[in-house]
C-alpha cells in the first residue's frame, strides 16, 4: 500500500486553491480522512485575524496529540508564513515548516526533509491541481497579495504586493478545468478588482471577462471580491452584460462613516461607495454582499448607528460581519484610541441581527419562484433531503436550498435543475424540482 496523507486546508478559498496545487504534487499518496493512519499530515494554515490563528494553532495541537509515531507533521501557510520564527523555535510538535511560496514544492520539502520559505509568494500558472468538494464547480485564483493598505489588514505584510496571472494562464486553466468535466467557476483574489493593475493594465478584469466571454461562454460563473476604491460602473456594467458571469457581486465595504473609511484607509468615501453599490443593486436580478468591521479603533457610536441604519436601507443579500481584531505590523494596531471589548462585543451582536434579517428578507424574495439551481447533494439535515444552491450563488457561502420533493426521477449531483421555492425554515429555502435545466 502507497503512503497516505490528511490534509486541513483553514481559512479563506484562496488558501483553499493553495492546498489542491500541494495535493496534485503529492498523487502518489492516498488520502485519508483518520490522521491516525496518516504518514504525513499538512495543516495549510490562516493568519489572518486572531481567531484564526489561534484555530490553526490548535488544528496542530489536536493533530499532534493524534498521529502516529515516525510520521510527518507539516505547517504551511500564512500563519507559518507570518511568524516563521517564532513558530519554529515554539512549535516543537510541527517536524517541517513552510510559508506562502513553495504550494507546488511540498513534494521536494518532504523529499528533502527540510523547511522551505521562497522570498516571494507563490503564484499558480496553470499547475495540476486536485479540485475538493466538487465535481462541477472550481475556484479560480487570478491575483496573489495586494497593494491596497487597510489600516486594519497584515495580509500586504505576509503575502506581498499585488501579482496577477496573465489572462492567457487563467484562461488556460478555465479551459483545462472545462475538459475535465468542470462548468461552474468562481474567479478569486485578494483584491479581484485590482486584477492586472501591476502589469500596467487599467481595467484588466474588464479585459479578462470579455476574452473569457469571446473564447468559451461559461454555463456559470461568478466573481468575488470587488474593492470599493478599484472597481467603476464600467466593470460594474461589463459584469452585468457578460454572457458566463451571474450579477453577483461581493464588495466588502468595512464601514460607510466617511470618518471610519479614512481612518481604515479604505481608498473609497462613502458617496463612491453607496454610487457603486447602488448601481449593483439596480440591475436585474442581482445578488450584493458585503463585509464591515465593527469596534475599529476610532469608531464612535455615531460612526456605527450610521453603519446600521445604511445596513438596515439598503436591502444586502448576505453581510458578513467581523469584530475588529488587531494585528501586529498594522496602521490601526498602534492607534490610541481603542473601543471597549464589551461594547466591541454589544455592536456585533446587533450587527449580526441585521446582517440576519437582512439575508432571511433576501431569501423570502426566492418564495414562490423558479429557479435555476445546482444539485450538491445529499443535505446533513436529513436522510431524504437533497442539497441544492442557485446558480447565481457561491459555494457554502451563500446558504442552502433543500429539496424535499422532485417531478422528475434519477437526479444527478452536479447538474443543474429548475426548482420551485415553496418556503424558508431559517437560514434556508425549501423547494422541489420541476424539470431539468
Amino acid at each position: 500500500m502507497g503512503k497516505k496523507l490528511f490534509v486541513v486546508s483553514l481559512g479563506c478559498t484562496k488558501n483553499l486553491v493553495d492546498t489542491e496545487v500541494m495535493l496534485g504534487r503529492l498523487k502518489d499518496y492516498s488520502i485519508t480522512d483518520r490522521v491516525e493512519e496518516a504518514e504525513v499530515i499538512i495543516v495549510n494554515t490562516c493568519g489572518f485575524i486572531e481567531a484564526a490563528k489561534q484555530e490553526s494553532i490548535q488544528t496542530i495541537f489536536d493533530l499532534h496529540s493524534r498521529r502516529k509515531r515516525d510520521s510527518i507533521l507539516v505547517m504551511a501557510g500564512c500563519l507559518s508564513e507570518r511568524y516563521k520564527e517564532e513558530l519554529k523555535q515554539e512549535l516543537q510538535e510541527v517536524d517541517l515548516f513552510t510559508g506562502v511560496g513553495d504550494y507546488d514544492r511540498i513534494d521536494r520539502l518532504l523529499a528533502e526533509k527540510k523547511d522551505l520559505f521562497k522570498e516571494e509568494t507563490y503564484l499558480i500558472d496553470n499547475e495540476e491541481r486536485i479540485i475538493t468538494g466538487s465535481k462541477h464547480h472550481a475556484y479560480i485564483k487570478i491575483s496573489e497579495g495586494c497593494n491596497q493598505r487597510c489600516s486594519f489588514c497584515a495580509i500586504p505584510s505576509f503575502k506581498g504586493r499585488l501579482k496577477s496571472r496573465t489572462v492567457d494562464s487563467v484562461i488556460d486553466e478555465i479551459s483545462r478545468l472545462s475538459e475535465e468535466g468542470f462548468y461552474d467557476f468562481t474567479l478569486i483574489s485578494q483584491d479581484t478588482s485590482s486584477y492586472l493593475k501591476d502589469r500596467g493594465e487599467r481595467e484588466g478584469l474588464i479585459r479578462l471577462i470579455e476574452r473569457i466571454d469571446e473564447k468559451f461562454p461559461l454555463k456559470s460563473g461568478r466573481i468575488l471580491y470587488l474593492y470599493p476604491a478599484t472597481t467603476d460602473h464600467k466593470l460594474i456594467d461589463t459584469i452585468r452584460d457578460s454572457k458566463s458571469f451571474h450579477n453577483y457581486f461581493e464588495m466588502p465595504i468595512q464601514h460607510i462613516s466617511d470618518k471610519m473609511l479614512k481612518i481604515m484607509k479604505r481608498g473609497a468615501d462613502a458617496d463612491r461607495t453607496k454610487d457603486l453599490l447602488y448601481r449593483m443593486r439596480e440591475i436585474e436580478d442581482s445578488f450584493v454582499r458585503t463585509g464591515v468591521i465593527v469596534g475599529h479603533p476610532g469608531e464612535s457610536e455615531k460612526d456605527f448607528q450610521e453603519l446600521c441604519d445604511f445596513l438596515q436601507g439598503f436591502g444586502f443579500d448576505r453581510i458578513n460581519v467581523f469584530a475588529y481584531s488587531p494585528e501586529e505590523g498594522t496602521a490601526s494596531y498602534e492607534m490610541g484610541e481603542t473601543v471597549e471589548p464589551k461594547i466591541v462585543q454589544e455592536r456585533l451582536e446587533i450587527m449580526e441581527k441585521i446582517a440576519k434579517e437582512s439575508m432571511y428578507k433576501s431569501l423570502n424574495s426566492e418564495i414562490g419562484k423558479k429557479i435555476e439551481i445546482f444539485l450538491e447533494g445529499q443535505s446533513e439535515e436529513g436522510p431524504y433531503l437533497l442539497s441544492a444552491r442557485k446558480s447565481s450563488w457561491a459555494p457554502e457561502i451563500d446558504s442552502e436550498i433543500l429539496i424535499n420533493d422532485s417531478e422528475i426521477e434519477n437526479l444527478e449531483t452536479g447538474k443543474l435543475y429548475i426548482a420551485q421555492i415553496t418556503e424558508r425554515v431559517g437560514d434556508k429555502l425549501i423547494g422541489r424540482i420541476l424539470s431539468n435545466g
